[in-house]
């Protein structure tokens, strides 16, 4: 009774601190000048007609006429000045918002990192500063910077995004909009000189800006923003149907590339279903801390943060037996999917003819849970 009048104040004391946070809102876009920053502009002399106080906290126009134009008119609050490495540069002045209270404040370029001695690493926990203060934010960041599809990314452009912000940030967002233009449309507004200046265009074009490249980053920002849809109607949309909540279980190991490519492609997949997910790494004795090496260490570690970054929780368990701390971790959790690695061929042959592999494939289908195999 006790643990539950506790629950009851709990879930009421989330509600009220969630009624106190901001809206937050997000511009989506497959890649630079599909105009992101255009629309927020737009959208803030809008509100501003409205009677709305909006202000400007970060805007990047990189100089493009028809955008910049649009700062006209608009109150801006002051970048906040930093000297590094004998440079002065402006950053995003958080204490400035939160002390003038505004209702509405623009912030671009969610994905950017700040000047190393800022308090915070990341824009992104900027903006999730200003939310809790009550203010309403307005950003906006480019499909390629989500985490959980830097593999992907990697595989349509060829570029390791080094910017990227937690998919739960936006998952935080109240609304997510995509600014959705054809190919053809955006490699127009290059040529004609509307995204970078005449120097850069062929390079630009040579580069990121080709029709197939293009094509694969749209298609994963519409499904982006149909997932955070969906996740809406289900999140705010009474069930007429019990429906089985998803819980995922991503189990790692201590080999780097592999358990990286497990834990965004889980992440995904616990997006999707709008489940909560959880990273399992089982140390069996002869991956005890004193026999790994270091290297592998630092890599599990890292890896463990990635998972946190993304949403998870992580579970980290010593047994010899790698089978029975998945299938207790299962009961323990109920989970509803476990998410495994795709091993070598050869050895996957191996592993299907074990006891160990049938065991856990026969226990899990007993207990309606998912096992998925990711490649």
């Amino acid at each position: 009774m006790k643990e539950e009048n506790e629950n009851n104040a709990q879930h009421f004391l989330d509600l009220i601190q969630k009624s106190r946070k901001g809206k937050f809102k997000i511009y989506i876009g497959m890649s630079a000048g599909v105009g992101k920053t255009f629309r927020m502009l737009q959208e803030a002399h809008s509100l501003l007609k409205n009677g709305i106080d909006v202000k400007i906290g970060y805007i990047e126009t990189h100089m493009r006429k028809e955008t910049h134009e649009l700062l006209a008119g608009l109150p801006i609050i002051p970048r906040r000045t930093i000297f590094y490495k004998g440079k002065e540069l402006d950053e995003l002045d958080v204490q400035a918002i939160i002390n003038l209270r505004p209702e509405v404040v623009i912030v671009d370029e969610l994905a950017h990192t700040n000047i190393e001695g800022s308090k915070n690493e990341k824009r992104w926990q900027d903006v999730l500063e200003i939310l809790d203060a009550g203010i309403n934010v307005i950003s906006a960041v480019n499909i390629q910077h989500i985490e959980s599809l830097n593999e992907d990314v990697k595989r349509i452009t060829n570029i390791d995004v080094q910017e990227r912000i937690p998919d739960n940030v936006l998952r935080l967002a109240d609304e997510v909009v995509n600014i959705d233009l054809t190919s053809e449309d955006l490699i127009a507004r290059l040529k004609e000189g509307k995204i970078y200046t005449a120097d850069k265009i062929p390079t630009a074009l040579a580069n990121f800006f080709k029709s197939e490249q293009i094509l694969q980053l749209r298609e994963l920002a519409l499904k982006e923003v149909a997932s955070q849809v969906v996740r809406k109607v289900e999140s705010e949309v009474p069930n007429l149907h019990a429906l089985r909540h998803e819980k995922l279980l991503a189990c790692i190991s201590s080999n780097e590339k592999t358990a990286k490519i497990i834990i965004r492609k889980a992440a995904r997949l616990a997006s999707y279903y709008n489940g909560s997910w959880y990273v399992l790494y089982v140390e069996t004795p002869k991956e005890s801390s004193n026999r790994i090496a270091l290297d592998k260490q630092r890599h599990l570690i890292n890896n463990f943060k990635l998972a946190v970054q993304l949403g998870a929780e992580v579970i980290k368990l010593e047994n010899s037996n790698i089978t029975d701390a998945i299938l207790k971790t299962v009961e323990q959790k109920q989970i509803t999917t476990v998410c495994i690695g795709k091993p070598h061929f050869n050895l996957f042959k191996v592993i299907l003819s074990t006891t160990i592999f049938r065991r856990l494939l026969n226990k899990l289908s007993l207990s309606n849970v998912d096992l998925v195999i990711l490649s």
